[in-house]
């Protein structure tokens, strides 16, 4: 069956694909004029970049995440006639929390690699440092051609708006000279 996801990757799949496109968007970003200079790769610049990319996706994930739970939570117990708090001081509300916390570590994780990951392969080619960038947009380009494919959609055209996007970003993060 093509397209077809096991479950506990269906349920996690819109934090993972949050977490590493952010990932490698903070990377090509961040790191742009940093690896364009020559600046020398390595762990901890890839540890530096990887915390900033995780923390916001952290937050994003969670705050979007728990609001959107809760809110349905909240609707279940308007539809049922209780007061606003009342399922969420039942197991429900406490089950609410912890998804909402596991969905923002798989998103947390996935930003972390997704931004590390291409600063450490290049920094262990004997390349020139703007490599990270050429392996941060082929990965890029790659979620947008798998994507497609699980989506039964546009293959090039994915792949294609990805790129675009991450080249818009690099860009963008030359003219700004963030790092």
């Amino acid at each position: 069956m093509t397209g077809w996801v096991p479950h506990p990757l269906r349920a996690a799949t819109l934090p993972l694909l949050l977490g590493t496109t952010d990932g490698l968007l903070t990377v090509l970003t961040l790191a742009a004029g940093a690896m364009l200079r020559g600046d020398t790769l390595g762990v901890i610049l890839a540890l530096r970049v990887g915390t900033a990319s995780a923390v916001t996706a952290v937050v994003t994930m969670f705050v979007a995440d728990y609001a959107e739970r809760r809110s349905k939570l909240l609707r279940g117990s308007r539809q049922l006639n209780l007061s606003d708090t009342r399922l969420m001081a039942t197991r429900l509300g406490r089950d609410v929390l912890h998804e909402s916390l596991r969905m923002t570590a798989v998103a947390g994780t996935a930003s972390l690699l997704g931004s590390a990951i291409p600063i450490l392969l290049a920094a262990s080619l004997p390349l020139p440092s703007w490599t990270a960038l050429v392996i941060a947009e082929a990965f890029i380009g790659g979620l947008g051609y798998a994507l497609a494919v699980v989506l039964h959609t546009a293959r090039v055209r994915w792949c294609l708006s990805l790129l675009t996007v991450g080249a818009a970003v690099t860009v963008l993060g030359i003219v700004l000279h963030i790092a």
